[in-house]
């Protein structure tokens, strides 16, 4: 075991550290509403707060077993395909919004999670917050340094040679994918930058909402450019991991975050709470999500069938 695998165990163990505190807040709040001990979010139902949380419950328990994957022997033996599936979707959460994150006290967040109105727990004090706004950035920070150490340890090649050296350029291969993900990117980052058309409550909106718009925005340019470098093996010459790396990033948070804020959006059409609105139009809101998760899902086949091209060839 050489210090890079070193590295990644630690991390990997760190990363479930620090979630773990999230998963028990969830839970107690899960425990606590079934009871009658703390408040629902506002804008929701009990029912609906506690099939929410039961399901952000879900997603800590996989990430922590990610995580201990990335660490332990097992996670060596076990099938591929959902292992990576879980981590693409686990990075592509966290990672592209870490200095948000790390930033987001002073961006008015009130729990260090991205504010989407879907995560919105009841009045938490401030250690609470604290603890999950440590577990988001634990979690990212563990990830980004234990999967390509896991990676490079199963497919050695995973990230090997350089651009044009394989299978890539075929002129069949349209990337069609970017140019949904590029033109899904340029209307966050107009809605960053102050646009209004598409946005029927501009009192809804605030700083943290026209950061992330720009963050989303750009981390779809960047999963677009990183995918047609890609599939078209262009610019020659150029180490193939950079692509590889940012379109796994990319095309992991267009799949992860739209594919999260799609259900919460159609909600919010179908039952039009009054206490809880959207900055965005639903209808174009739910629109760009169901393209931006289909183009990431497209982008990510399209990374591992290229890459699979080139190792054969």
């Amino acid at each position: 075991m050489d210090r890079w695998d070193r590295a990644g165990r630690v991390a990997a163990y760190g990363a479930a550290l620090a979630l773990a505190p999230y998963l028990l807040i969830k839970v107690s709040w899960v425990v606590g509403s079934l009871l009658g001990l703390l408040p629902v979010g506002t804008g929701f139902g009990k029912a609906e707060w506690v099939v929410l949380n039961s399901a952000t419950i879900g997603m800590a328990g996989i990430g922590i077993a990610v995580a201990l994957a990335l660490a332990r022997p097992w996670g060596m033996r076990i099938p591929a395909v959902p292992l990576v599936f879980c981590a693409w979707v686990g990075t592509g959460f966290l990672v592209p919004v870490l200095p948000y994150a790390v930033l987001s006290s002073l961006l008015g967040s009130e729990d260090g999670n991205p504010k989407s109105g879907s995560d919105a727990g009841p009045s938490m004090p401030a250690w609470e917050a604290a603890l999950v706004q440590i577990g988001f950035v634990g979690m990212g920070l563990g990830l980004a340094i234990a999967l390509p150490t896991y990676l490079r340890r199963r497919w050695p090649d995973a990230f090997a040679g350089r651009l044009g050296d394989g299978g890539e350029g075929s002129p069949s291969a349209l990337p069609w994918m970017a140019v949904v993900g590029a033109a899904v990117g340029l209307i966050w980052l107009y809605w960053a930058v102050g646009g209004t058309a598409g946005v029927a409550h501009r009192g809804e909106r605030d700083l943290a909402w026209h950061v992330l718009s720009g963050v989303f925005g750009l981390w779809a340019f960047v999963a677009s450019a990183a995918t047609w470098a890609a599939v078209r093996g262009r610019p020659a010459r150029v180490p193939r991991w950079g692509p590889m790396v940012l379109g796994w990033l990319g095309s992991g948070s267009l799949f992860a975050w739209s594919g999260w804020k799609l259900p919460f959006t159609l909600y919010l059409a179908v039952a039009q709470p009054a206490s809880a609105a959207l900055p965005e139009d639903l209808a174009l809101a739910a629109v760009l999500h169901l393209a931006a998760a289909g183009a990431g899902a497209a982008m990510l086949r399209a990374l591992v069938r290229t890459r699979l091209v080139s190792s054969n060839s």
